[in-house]
């Protein structure tokens, strides 16, 4: 078994379990860290895409660095945005 087909099959453990919390819960906050597992999981498999060659292929390596900063930003707005939907909830203003 290689590093590569190694990698890919952690990505697609990860992209599956993700996948399945995100549709079963309805919890938002458990939504969120289920869009961060599969997010994690398909930079994985983008990572394990890149290592397939041997000079590893510098496009999808940007990609992935590219992916982790926006991964980190849409995980504080969607944070931030759930805070104040369950404010309000709190409140009595949404459903």
């Amino acid at each position: 078994m290689t590093v590569s087909l190694w990698y890919l099959l952690v990505a697609v453990a990860l992209i599956a379990a993700g996948l399945a919390r995100f549709l079963l819960v309805r919890d938002r906050v458990a939504r969120l860290v289920a869009m961060n597992v599969l997010g994690s999981g398909s930079l994985l498999f983008l990572l394990a895409l890149a290592a397939r060659s041997d000079p590893v292929d510098p496009v999808l390596s940007a990609l992935v660095i590219t992916g982790l900063v926006i991964t980190v930003a849409f995980t504080g707005v969607a944070a931030v945005l759930i805070r104040r939907i369950e404010g309000l909830r709190e409140e009595g203003g949404a459903p």
